[in-house]
């Protein structure tokens, strides 16, 4: 008996030999493949991009005009973004709100589309960061509406942020006073369901 099984783990071992040789061919002949694909995908990709000066000989004079006003929005979005930093560092701990993780919400992944020129990929940064800024100050914003007025409004409000319907009633006092306390520790649960801030 002993003898059979030792030459059944033999044979399991030399069949895990031939596999993982077969495994390692098809897992270097696929990474080949794969390079190739990337270099044709990078290839079509950049038959599409419009070169930076015939980009900007191709704009609307308008659009070229109205630039400036657009780009001045950095410093608002710059100044937003420290304010709501500063004020989560100091005021989330006081307060036991889990802080947000800017990361989530401000994403750069554009500027290696092969098909974007220099212009393209700067707009697409700014917009990114626009919009990042926006949707990171808004879960600030929203994380402290839970902790101080978790009531919503009496009118329907469009595009309400996730906590919103978590929120008491609108007149409704007596279940604000009873469940304030429960609600400012629902972070906790989130905490424990997204991992640590």
């Amino acid at each position: 008996m002993r003898q059979e099984l030792d030459e059944l783990l033999a044979r399991i071992h030399v069949l895990q030999e031939e596999l993982e040789a077969e495994y390692n061919a098809k897992r270097d002949e696929l990474l080949q493949k794969r390079i190739e694909l990337a270099d044709e995908f990078l290839r079509q990709q950049r038959r599409y991009k419009i070169g930076l000066l015939r980009y900007v000989l191709r704009s609307r004079i308008l659009v070229a005009i109205t630039a400036p006003v657009i780009y001045v929005g950095w410093i608002p979005f710059i100044l937003m973004d420290l304010f709501v930093t500063i004020y989560q560092s100091v005021c989330f701990p006081i307060y036991r709100i889990p802080k947000v993780r800017r990361s989530d919400y401000l994403i750069f992944d554009r500027e290696d589309l092969p098909y974007l020129n220099l212009l393209e990929k700067f707009n697409c940064f700014y917009c990114s960061y626009g919009n990042g800024v926006a949707a990171y100050t808004r879960e600030v914003a929203a994380r402290t509406e839970q902790y101080w007025c978790p009531i919503k409004h009496a009118r329907r409000i469009r595009h309400a942020h996730d906590r919103y319907p978590y929120f008491f009633d609108h007149g409704d006092g007596e279940a604000y006073h009873a469940g304030l306390a429960r609600l400012r520790r629902q972070y906790e649960r989130d905490k424990e369901e997204k991992g640590p801030f």
